[in-house]
């Protein structure tokens, strides 16, 4: 059986394979941070395909290390040496060196010139295989008679086919769906302070495969991703005006949203990518509106005299997180989105519910896709940190700490957080990512610098 997998964390995930004998546990504990020990060898290549078995095994184990759940066995470890995917491997040699998992894998070139992959998934203390499938995509097809888990693509999606790979042996090791075959949208700057170009620009989950979007010829902010991940809504100051777009990733076409007498901002996608929440300014007032994509039809959400700023639904959208200073000073509210009254985590019922109470200024809410935790951005003595609450109300931990620390986005399997941060005055906005224990702090590497990050879902 595999040893338990202990990390600092919040939430307990068990796993089974197929005959409901082996187990991993995260478990909740305060006790020493050990990554899982696993061994990823150089996948084996067919002629002609040594290249991309080395790229594919390089990316995968990439991906892994970057969760902080994972430690890579070193290789000048290895005793055995002549792994085949057809074949067990000689178990005692990797238990000899303490790896828990294996993985082993093929790499070659179809007929029709595309690039296969076949992974071999194995639980060395257990001696047995985990069984799995890489998630089908409408670009790539199954080998149903190659031995272990074989997947097609074109070439040029090479980077995809390992992504895929490594998101299918988190989820078998982890219990919890990967993030690696996802994008990330953010802002592009670069420039002066004082005349600063912000372009929309994206790059795969890891930082690779970067590029602009939008010129730089208006200002850009806030994008964020559809359920779709082929669309993205933002604030743009087109012709000096701020209103959210709408930008078709397929077709580069971008939309208004609509023709507002105020200043619209903060927009989010609906989890069904059905609907737009936002805020507008008019007359001096700031509240939040919801549009229907489809109907155009728009709705108010609140009419209060304070800000109300930022809504984010939650994952099943009967509630909507948002900020407003109506108590005093901004702090993070909840609403049901169809208006009816809300019974309070601290007591009665109201439209609105207050949920933070803690000391500083809290902003930017994002519910998490799992629906358990809303994210934010907390300002406490001339510090910033990102942070994440229950939904109650209960339960605030603050992940991170920095001069400025701001804009969290939840990854698609809601375990990961990324937002942007700088590290002193005028030093530039560089993104970065945080896991829900608060210990695997890591730069996400752009050209320029970059602010306001939102991760796609997984892509299809």
């Amino acid at each position: 059986m595999l040893k338990k997998l202990f990390i600092t964390a919040i939430l307990m995930v068990s796993l089974y394979t197929g005959a409901g004998t082996a187990q991993i546990e995260v478990d909740i504990t305060e006790g020493t941070y050990k990554p899982f020990p696993i061994a990823i060898p150089d996948l084996n290549a067919q002629p002609g395909a040594e290249a991309y078995a080395l790229e594919i095994s390089e990316i995968i184990r990439n991906n892994l290390v970057s969760t902080g759940l994972f430690a890579l066995v070193d290789p000048a470890a290895f005793i055995q040496k002549d792994l085949d995917i057809r074949f067990q491997p000689r178990f005692a040699d990797w238990q000899m060196i303490n790896a828990d998992a294996l993985v082993v894998g093929e790499v070659g070139i179809t007929p029709d010139g595309r690039l296969s992959v076949a992974l071999k998934l194995w639980d060395i203390n257990g001696k047995t295989e985990f069984k799995f499938r890489i998630k089908e995509s409408e670009t790539g097809e199954w080998i149903d008679d190659a031995p272990g888990a074989a997947f097609v693509l074109a070439i040029d999606k090479i980077r995809r086919l390992a992504h895929k790979s490594a998101d299918t042996i988190y989820s078998r090791l982890t219990g919890a769906s990967g993030v690696f075959d996802s994008r990330i949208v953010y802002i592009a700057e670069t420039g002066p302070k004082i005349a600063r170009v912000k372009r929309l620009a994206i790059m795969d989950s890891d930082g690779a495969n970067q590029q602009f979007l939008t010129s730089g010829r208006n200002q850009m902010l806030t994008p964020r991703f559809s359920t779709s991940d082929q669309e993205i809504t933002y604030m743009s100051f087109e012709d000096r005006r701020p209103r959210v777009y709408i930008f078709d990733l397929q077709t580069g076409r971008q939309e208004a949203l609509g023709d507002f007498q105020g200043m619209t901002f903060a927009p989010r996608f609906s989890p069904d990518g059905d609907s737009i929440t936002f805020s507008q300014a008019e007359n001096g007032n700031t509240d939040l509106y919801v549009m229907n994509l489809r109907t155009r039809e728009i709705r108010r959400l609140t009419e209060h005299p304070a800000i109300d700023t930022s809504p984010s639904m939650s994952a099943d959208g009967t509630q909507i997180a948002f900020t407003s200073d109506r108590g005093g000073s901004p702090q993070i509210y909840i609403m049901n989105t169809d208006g009816s009254p809300l019974t309070c985590p601290s007591g009665g019922s109201d439209i609105a519910c207050r949920i933070t109470f803690g000391e500083g200024i809290y902003s930017t809410p994002v519910w998490s896709p799992r629906g358990d935790l809303i994210a934010f951005t907390k300002q406490l003595r001339r510090r910033f940190h990102i942070g994440v609450i229950g939904t109650d109300g209960r339960g605030e931990r603050l992940l991170s700490e920095a001069y400025l620390d701001e804009g969290p986005a939840w990854s698609p399997n809601g375990r990961v957080i990324t937002f942007f941060r700088e590290n002193r005055p005028g030093s530039g906005p560089r993104l970065y990512s945080v896991d829900l224990t608060g210990r695997n702090l890591r730069e996400i590497e752009t050209t320029t610098d970059a602010s306001d990050p939102a991760w796609s879902p997984l892509l299809e």
